[in-house]
């Protein structure tokens, strides 16, 4: 499986990142893969590997370039329940850095970049993401309804919120096609009813789901969160929903 790290130019600088794509010389649909809080890392690596296998160009892009290349922090092997204090006073700053305007710059440049890479197919493209991820998936493709046919999310950070911009309060301009997979605990029963009715009032294809015995990360097999079941239906979800969006449509 052939990978490439790159260097994307955005308005604020470059933006490293990794690709995977097939060894088959072949054009293939693009996808834009956020990563979790935590940041470019060999799990996400794998993961986009393993999107690629099926078919795709997957393009994961280090959302703290503004610091320095990835890895930005340090981050253990496995993030245990001992580990997390640390981890998060390295990474809430640069949460906390990320805004909605520097989010949209960056999906800008992300996907300008990513559909101009020889190795990607013409059309519209998929985004998703985990968890800060899932939120900047959203973001993106509301943003740009013509260029993305489908965006995933998974245990996402607060799609619902009191903010002007919330995501909720934007889907009128969607047309990807949505799933949201959460983990138990990740909304609120209300939140989670304002997030589906915002879509459907919209008219956007979507599907939401709480899978079952999960915790918030449980996509992630270097974290305590790990659900092998939940990462599985996670995959369930996901490639039919690329296939869809992407192969047949």
């Amino acid at each position: 499986m052939p990978t490439k790290t790159l260097q994307i130019p955005t308005p604020d600088g470059q933006a490293d990142a990794f690709a995977a794509f097939p060894d088959d010389g072949e054009r293939h649909p693009g996808v834009l893969l956020y990563p979790d809080a935590f940041g470019v890392r060999p799990e996400l690596e794998r993961k986009a590997r393993e999107l690629a296998g099926h078919g795709y160009y997957v393009l994961v892009p280090n959302l703290y370039y503004r610091r320095g290349p990835s890895p930005v922090i340090d981050l253990p092997e496995h993030i245990g329940e001992e580990a997390r204090p640390a981890v998060f006073a390295q990474v809430m700053p640069l949460m906390e850095e990320h805004t909605t305007e520097r989010v949209l710059r960056d999906a800008e440049a992300y996907l300008t970049f990513l559909t101009a890479q020889p190795e990607v197919g013409p059309g519209p493209v998929a985004v998703l993401g985990y968890c800060l991820g899932a939120v900047l998936a959203m973001r993106t493709a509301i943003a740009h309804p013509g260029r993305v046919a489908a965006v995933a999310g998974f245990h996402p950070a607060p799609l619902v919120t009191d903010a002007p911009d919330s995501p909720h309060r934007l889907v009128s301009e969607l047309t990807a096609e949505v799933h949201i997979g959460l983990a138990e605990g990740d909304m609120t029963p209300e939140a989670l009813s304002e997030f589906t009715r915002a879509l459907d009032t919209a008219g956007v294809a979507h599907t939401t789901e709480t899978y079952p015995d999960t915790v918030h990360g449980f996509t992630m097999s270097d974290t305590a969160a790990y659900s092998p079941a939940g990462l599985q239906r996670h995959w369930d979800r996901l490639l039919p929903l690329l296939e869809r969006t992407l192969t047949k449509g």
